[in-house]
């Protein structure tokens, strides 16, 4: 299954306030489709697969991606939850637009792939790279680039930076210090229904 590219909105009228997507608010509270105000009480399942569905496309990964990053999550010790949002929180497209340089993770992720961003100095323009403590964020030192972030700093996608990280908007340049912690986590999610749905498939 390949990445969405279909109409946003949609996926925010059915799943919910998704900040990395999109920042445009849906006009109408109720979901997409002919039937989308007479819901039906949804099954145990149909409830944990949109809370994973939230996860895929706040993040934008496609299903495999993601069944990879829960695979990691449940080799390390601790909460399989709580990790895989770690893991998805520092990647390299999330940490561009958690700093305030792109408006949503897909535009941070066009951002990486173009060669705009740099890590200790040298361009990295894989998206899913995952970022480490004590690693230097930095608009590549040229002219296009530096607009392109100075326009986007303008109107961050996020009012808030997260506390395992710094941004110097002047020098435009950022610092990873440590690893997200869950209440700096923006999307509204409930990581056991994702860990649960996932139980039953690998």
């Amino acid at each position: 299954m390949s990445r969405y590219r279909g109409p946003r909105l949609r996926i925010v009228r059915r799943l919910g306030d998704l900040p990395g997507l999109t920042r445009k608010s849906a006009r109408r509270a109720y979901p997409p489709g002919q039937h989308g105000q007479n819901r039906k009480k949804r099954s145990e399942y149909a409830i944990r697969l949109e809370e994973k569905q939230k996860l895929r496309f706040n993040y934008g990964l496609t299903e495999r991606q993601l069944l990879r990053y829960v695979r990691r999550a449940r080799r390390v010790t601790g909460s399989t939850g709580q990790v895989l949002l770690q893991l998805l929180e520092m990647r390299l497209d999330n940490t561009v637009f958690r700093m305030g340089m792109a408006p949503t993770i897909p535009a941070a992720r066009q951002l990486v792939n173009h060669g705009h961003i740099t890590i200790n100095g040298r361009v990295v323009n894989i998206p899913s790279y995952s970022c480490r403590a004590g690693e230097v964020i930095a608009v590549r030192d040229k002219e296009h680039s530096r607009k392109l972030v100075e326009a986007n700093l303008q109107y961050p996608g996020l009012a808030n930076l997260p506390n395992h990280l710094e941004f110097d908007k002047n020098k435009l340049v950022g610092k990873v210090n440590g690893v997200i912690e869950r209440e700096w986590v923006a999307l509204q999610v409930n990581e056991l229904l994702i860990v649960e749905y996932y139980s039953r498939q690998a």
